[in-house]
């Protein structure tokens, strides 16, 4: 079964961008121009991975951040900034909020694959590990 991915970006040549290397990969892409969008998203379909840009008009990536982590469905979700900012401040405050990686713009479309795929399969482990633990 196919891995789904909520990217969440205001502007269009990134949404893009961050989607179509999603799906090449062989992801199944959901897409949010803002964090309202982003919510409609994810009680529609629980995303395995958020890509989150920081910058969103209203409630920004940094907020709805947090709320994921409030959330059952998303407490676990791994979500990775992605960021035009690259001030070592700008990535303490993304991580302070939950997210596990911290990508600067513009995305390099080489790495970024291999950075979801690691992401994954510690979410997928970690998932393993707590079935595993549970009584029979």
């Amino acid at each position: 079964m196919s891995k789904r991915i909520l990217v969440v970006d205001d502007n269009y040549a990134n949404l893009k961008l961050a989607s179509d290397v999603c799906a090449c990969e062989g992801y199944l892409v959901d897409r949010a121009i803002d964090a309202d969008t982003a919510l409609e998203a994810i009680s529609a379909h629980t995303p395995d991975l958020v890509l989150m840009d920081l910058a969103l008009p209203g409630m920004d990536g940094v907020a709805l951040t947090r709320h994921l982590r409030t959330l059952e469905a998303t407490r676990d979700v791994p979500v990775v900034a992605l960021t035009a900012f690259a001030m070592k401040r700008d990535e303490d405050r993304a991580r302070e909020a939950g997210c596990d990686a911290y990508v600067v713009k513009p995305i390099d479309t080489r790495a970024l694959p291999a950075l979801l795929a690691d992401l994954l399969a510690r979410r997928s482990k970690k998932a393993e590990t707590v079935e595993n633990a549970l009584p029979q």
